[in-house]
């Protein structure tokens, strides 16, 4: 078994993940096994020792770092376990959770799934899907370096999320060893809850009643606190709770035939009024539209500024100054006739919307779809730059980056709020991100702590504001540790008094993901309503 050791400088990297914010521990492991997982587990609980789950430690809101105790990282749980075919042609791929995006792709773009071990039906499989069209993972956060385990775990989505979901739709099954080391496996369409209440079977064959909260989800992208509906799916639960419920061990994952093209468009626009008012006419009249994302006037000056001040950045194209927004399109069709019809409509609809089809960049090749990607990509690349720049000066600021969502309504709503009270704070930002699904990720640089103190408390404001219109805090990166006080006002009170008790069922000590979703108190009054039989 993989040894539990001591947390020394050797392992100062698993303190943080691309947060910035950094942790404590005093243990760390390696597995690379579920049985393994299990054993850790139940010599942890033994001693009542908090369990910080970890993958590849991309996420934003410091639900990898660790809060004391114990870190147990994932990444040496790397293999590709099998495939299957469904009855309806649908390929099926079998993976642990330490399994990197960037690597899946390429297993599935080149035909190299390994597949060391698997026995022979799942290899008869694998040859079936070789032989058709190629397959991919729709999912694609910013992050390819991504792990899938830490994917689900906050229900990750990204820029193709517009046509195709999020993470969850794309997990069929999983495998979860609970705080104890007993094991759940789950094959969605199998085990479901009877309206707000479910019953876990285990694989060491005890049943668990788990209690489900009672709060309704926004109409909205939402990945904040627990998934939970009328007579849910028992797999949906587990997908994006941030390590708190269990630590996934096996996902089978859904897969989708590649589309057979592709093209991207960036479209550039004078003012931002007839950038959002573009998005809404794409949204209507694009259903070929994989992926709808934005950059505002502030993220092209970054860009611009980037570009002039480093080599690294020399191959983005020169963005004319008279461009204050970009709404990115990427058309997914079958054909290049399609394509082209779809390209001609794009046309007539920034004529009707105040920009023209030569304010355009269209990538039609893999090279040039590339160079877009590096655009798209070099947006948050430098201003986590600008920030760790300006931390030289001042260590105790970080970005401050947003992750609300709102119904489709209320996009020039939101939009506003941001502009008026971001001009009222005096505050730095640069906003990029989903508009498809009115989501943008805007961004607060802060030059000092004042700044820093200002922004946090603008993130409340919005918080409330944007949960008055039917939104969500946490749209893809979940919760975390950084906003667990955007979940209270989100839901309120008694809403998170009941997903704690859902979390105690599953964890009766809960020593899982200290400090995600719960702060200490209210985590350990769930656990000791649980003890007391009050659930």
């Amino acid at each position: 078994m993989q040894q539990i050791q001591a947390f020394g400088a050797d392992y100062d990297e698993y303190r943080r993940d691309e947060s910035r914010v950094q942790g404590e521990a005093e243990s760390i492991s390696f597995p690379t096994t579920e049985d393994e997982v299990s054993a850790i587990l139940s010599k942890l609980t033994a001693s009542g020792t908090a369990v910080t789950v970890q993958g590849a430690r991309t996420g934003l809101a410091a639900g990898a770092v660790p809060h004391g105790g114990h870190v147990m990282n994932l990444s040496h749980m790397n293999r590709c376990l099998g495939a299957r075919r469904g009855g309806d042609g649908t390929f099926y791929l079998t993976v642990q959770p330490g399994v990197i995006l960037s690597e899946l792709r390429k297993y599935l773009a080149n035909k190299t799934v390994p597949c060391t071990g698997w026995a022979d039906e799942d290899l008869e499989v694998l040859e079936q899907l070789y032989a058709a069209p190629t397959q991919f993972f729709p999912t694609d956060p910013t992050e390819a370096s991504a792990c899938l385990g830490g994917m689900a775990a906050c229900n990750a989505s990204g820029a193709r999320s517009y046509r195709y979901g999020p993470m969850r739709s794309h997990v069929s099954a999983l495998r979860v060893v609970l705080a104890d080391g007993d094991v759940v496996a789950l094959k969605r369409g199998e085990a479901h809850a009877r309206g707000r209440a479910l019953t876990l079977e285990t694989v060491g064959g005890r049943c668990i009643s788990v209690p489900l909260p009672a709060y309704a989800m926004p109409a909205s992208k939402n990945a904040s606190g627990y998934y939970v509906e009328d007579n849910m799916d028992a797999v949906d639960l587990f997908i994006g709770s941030d390590g708190t419920l269990g630590v996934i061990t096996q996902l089978e994952l859904r897969l989708s035939a590649l589309p057979a093209l592709t093209w991207g468009v960036n479209c550039f626009f004078m003012d931002e009024k007839s950038a959002l008012n573009a998005t809404i006419a794409m949204r209507d009249r694009l259903p070929r539209a994989a992926a709808l994302e934005y950059f505002d006037g502030d993220a092209l000056d970054v860009l611009r500024s980037q570009r002039e001040r480093s080599a690294a950045f020399s191959s983005l194209p020169a963005v004319p100054k008279s461009y204050a927004a970009c709404v990115y399109v990427e058309l997914e069709c079958d054909d290049a006739g399609q394509a082209a019809a779809d390209l001609h409509l794009l046309g007539d609809l920034l004529d009707q919307c105040g920009s023209s089809p030569a304010y355009t960049w269209v990538a039609r090749t893999d090279v040039d779809r590339e160079r877009q990607r590096f655009f798209r990509h070099a947006v948050p690349e430098s201003v986590n730059m600008l920030i760790d720049e300006r931390r030289r000066t001042d260590p105790s600021i970080t970005k401050l980056g947003s992750d609300m969502s709102v119904p489709n309504e209320r996009l020039h709503e939101v939009v506003a709020l941001y502009r008026d009270t971001l001009a009222q704070a005096g505050l730095q930002s640069a906003a990029w991100g989903h508009i498809g699904n009115n989501h943008l990720h805007v961004n607060i640089l802060p030059r000092n702590a004042q700044e820093y103190a200002a922004g946090k408390r603008l993130f409340a404001r919005w918080a409330r504001e944007v949960t008055a219109m039917g939104g969500a805090v946490s749209a893809e990166h979940g919760v975390g540790k950084i906003k667990r006080d955007f979940l209270r006002i989100m839901y309120g009170d008694q809403a998170i008094d009941q997903m704690a008790n859902t979390k105690a069922a599953l964890d009766p000590q809960g020593i899982l993901g200290r400090g995600n979703l719960f702060d200490e108190d209210e985590l350990d009054a769930a656990v000791a309503r649980a003890k007391g039989g009050e659930l």
